[in-house]
């Protein structure tokens, strides 16, 4: 074993975490993830014997997991009571506002952002956007290290960046999947009617839009309504829509193709990735079907 294994591994076994918002599912989610990885783990809630505060008192490291409307609010409540010897750390989907939050604060700070729900099984082949704020290399890879232990994979950003691209990546597609939805029920046409005429590609987008549907509001209320950049990215989506209606109701076929080959030389090599990934997710959906 490394000397750096072994001072790794002391840390572990001698450092609290605690997690604000630990019983509800991301919390205890990761509340998991730290005491598989050895950590003294401490919890608090809104039923629970131990207050935000204690944890901010208390705990080496200090993770906020509480809804995205709710964040700012708690980094400010325990911002005063963390000190430099701390980490202070969050589980946001957005991550300008609550870095900006945690600077307030004397602690070492770091901004996290797991792109996936509490559903999931374990960290292995997830993403987890990190972006270092005010920190010791050391207290990074403290945490970092955790996750790639447990299978994940770490993409470093600015909270800007982050931002900027979370707006595409949830922004458009959210809005994308409740566009689809919407336009059923005005057009009266329920899912199940679709069933029988469906083709695999078609399956999984409707897929796409009951899962966001199913799922928690207020997290993608947040999502959609709190993020900066999003109405930027949905008034470039909207001139798109605008101008490919208009080529389509103008029975526009060469502009219809000058579409598909703009768009082809824009997405380059990643065409042909995405045939063959998708052509693996129908093959395990059906054997058969026109895709």
């Amino acid at each position: 074993m490394t000397a750096y294994r072994q001072a790794y591994e002391k840390m572990t076994k001698t450092h609290t975490i605690g997690i604000i918002g630990g019983t509800g599912k991301m919390g205890r989610l990761f509340a998991q993830v730290f005491a598989d990885a050895g950590f003294c783990v401490m919890v608090s809630g809104r039923n629970t014997p131990l207050s935000s505060a204690d944890i901010a008192q208390k705990a080496d490291i200090v993770m906020i997991s509480v809804p995205i409307h709710a964040t700012v609010t708690v980094i400010r409540e325990v911002a005063p009571l963390v000190g430099k010897e701390q980490i202070l750390c969050d589980l946001t989907s957005l991550k300008v506002r609550p870095v900006e939050a945690m600077l307030l604060s004397k602690a070492e700070v770091i901004g996290l952002h797991p792109m996936f729900g509490p559903s999931v099984p374990g960290l292995t082949g997830q993403t987890i956007i990190v972006t270092p704020a005010r920190c010791q290399p050391a207290s990074c890879d403290l945490l970092t290290r955790v996750f790639l232990a447990g299978g994940a994979r770490i993409t470093y950003a600015t909270p800007d960046e982050h931002d900027r691209m979370m707006a595409v990546i949830q922004g458009l597609t959210h809005f994308k999947s409740l566009v689809m939805a919407e336009t059923l029920r005005r057009l009266q046409i329920k899912p199940e009617m679709t069933r029988s005429f469906t083709s695999p590609v078609y399956q999984i987008e409707m897929n796409i839009a009951g899962r966001l549907l199913a799922q928690d509001k207020t997290l993608y209320g947040d999502i959609l309504t709190q993020n900066p950049y999003i109405p930027d990215v949905l008034d470039t989506c909207y001139r798109a829509v605008s101008d490919i209606r208009k080529t389509i109701t103008d029975s526009d076929l060469d502009g219809v193709f000058s579409l598909f080959e703009m768009n082809k030389e824009w997405f380059g090599p990643f065409c042909a990735s995405a045939m063959e990934e998708s052509d693996r997710v129908i093959r395990s959906m059906t054997q058969d079907g026109d895709a």
